[in-house]
């Protein structure tokens, strides 16, 4: 009896080793550069093949040549290189993140943001309204975004939190005109404590529309962002919505900094980038030929419809990109 015990924990302590040594052996490859696993992959298996054939030659049970191909093929799935999961992705769908709102570790609310890049200085863009809304008494003392880490496996991301005071200080920047408040607010990001490596595609100030003139009413646009947090959760990727400019673009609607979009849009969607598909700044931009044309902020809904009799009009307010040159000065 005292055998089979001793004999049943030693087969459990060779258990435990074995699972320390598989996690140690996963730790060490994913610090391996892909091409350095590819090697060690192709050389295990000639060495695994040599083992093999010695094993067939020997007088061994099959149990034993059963757990040995068994650990091989768990060996080999251990050394692989990670397969990509997905086709190319457009980087337009990398400028954009999930923003999640917390009063410490309590959540609040969720929208959209996207990157803005200004000589060397990284900005997170969204709505006013989303880090600070007195009316409704939303009062966030920090956010969170997902950032994918892994540009070959989409799968892999982190989440980044941001304080939003210091001392006591709002961090993020905001602006006001004639009119008052600009629902936009740009929170400067320190490079150094994003995670490594991080992927994202920032917009920079190639990307606004030089002459507001030049844009007709009628154009498609698309708004990229979280509708209700609705996104591909697997790959972390934000859907886009189809829209069109339903005011005089370049004038401001009603005396205020903004234009009209025609879209259905929803809660969740504030702070998304408002963009026009430029086919001729694609030498000019590179892999982002896209011109940022406003910032989504919320329905535009006429507050003396009757809310049964009257449909919803489906227009929604994008505040004027340029503010983000204000935003963003030294």
């Amino acid at each position: 009896m005292n055998s089979l015990q001793e004999a049943s924990e030693r087969i459990c302590e060779l258990k435990g080793s074995l699972m320390a040594m598989d996690a140690l052996a996963g730790a060490l490859l994913c610090t391996l550069p892909e091409r350095a696993r590819a090697e060690l992959l192709r050389t295990f298996d000639v060495h695994a093949e040599v083992a093999r054939t010695v094993l067939l030659h020997a007088p061994i049970s099959d149990h034993t040549i059963a757990a040995f191909e068994r650990d091989v093929a768990r060996s080999r799935e251990l050394i692989r290189p990670p397969v990509a999961e997905h086709a190319p992705v457009e980087p337009v769908l990398l400028t954009t993140v999930r923003i999640g709102t917390f009063d410490g570790q309590r959540p609040l609310t969720g929208a959209s943001g996207f990157f803005f890049e200004r000589d060397e200085r990284l900005f997170l863009v969204t709505s006013r309204h989303v880090l600070f809304d007195d009316k409704t008494h939303h009062h966030p003392d920090r956010i969170e975004i997902e950032l994918h880490t892994d540009e070959t496996n989409l799968v892999r991301s982190v989440l980044f939190s941001i304080l939003l005071y210091r001392e006591g200080r709002a961090v993020w920047r905001q602006a006001t005109d004639g009119t008052g408040e600009v629902d936009v607010a740009a929170i400067e990001i320190d490079r150094a404590a994003l995670p490594r490596p991080h992927l994202m595609r920032p917009f920079t100030p190639v990307h606004l529309q030089d002459s507001l003139g030049e844009v007709e009413v009628g154009r498609s646009l698309l708004i990229v962002g979280y509708p209700l947090g609705f996104h591909d959760t697997r790959y972390h990727l934000p859907v886009a919505r189809q829209a069109a400019i339903a005011s005089a673009f370049g004038v401001r609607f009603q005396g205020q900094g903004y234009f009209l979009t025609d879209a259905r849009t929803h809660r969740g969607t504030s702070g998304a980038p408002v963009l026009l598909y430029n086919e001729a700044a694609r030498r000019r931009r590179g892999s982002l030929p896209w011109t940022l044309l406003g910032v989504h902020s919320a329905r535009m809904d006429m507050s003396g419809r009757d809310r049964v009799e009257d449909e919803s009009l489906g227009l929604n307010c994008a505040w004027y990109a340029d503010i983000l040159l204000t935003l963003t000065e030294p």
